[in-house]
C-alpha cells in the first residue's frame, strides 16, 4: 500500500489527479473538505476557535471567516492576538 500526498498551487491539476485516483479505485481524502467540516458552526474546533479568537471571526451565518482568521493568526504573539 502507498500513501500519496498531493500538493500544488492553484489551478495545477490537483482536482484532476484526485479524480483519476478515485476512478482507479484509490481512497482519496480531501484535506480542504475535512478542514471545512471540522469548523462547521458549533463543532468542537469551531468552539475552540471562537473561544480563542472571539466572535469577530464569524460571518453572519456563524461560519468562520477564513480570511479574517488568517489575518489574525499571522498577528499572533506568544501572549495571544495583537
Amino acid at each position: 500500500m502507498f500513501i500519496v500526498g498531493l500538493t500544488g498551487g492553484i489551478a495545477t491539476g490537483k482536482s484532476t489527479v484526485s479524480r483519476i485516483f478515485k476512478e482507479l479505485g484509490c481512497t482519496v481524502v480531501d484535506a480542504d473538505q475535512v478542514a471545512r467540516e471540522v469548523v462547521r458552526p458549533h463543532q468542537p474546533a469551531w468552539k475552540a476557535l471562537v473561544e480563542n479568537f472571539g466572535r469577530d471571526i464569524l460571518l453572519p451565518n456563524e461560519e468562520i471567516d477564513r480570511e479574517k482568521l488568517g489575518r489574525l493568526s499571522l498577528e499572533m504573539t506568544p501572549e495571544g492576538v495583537c
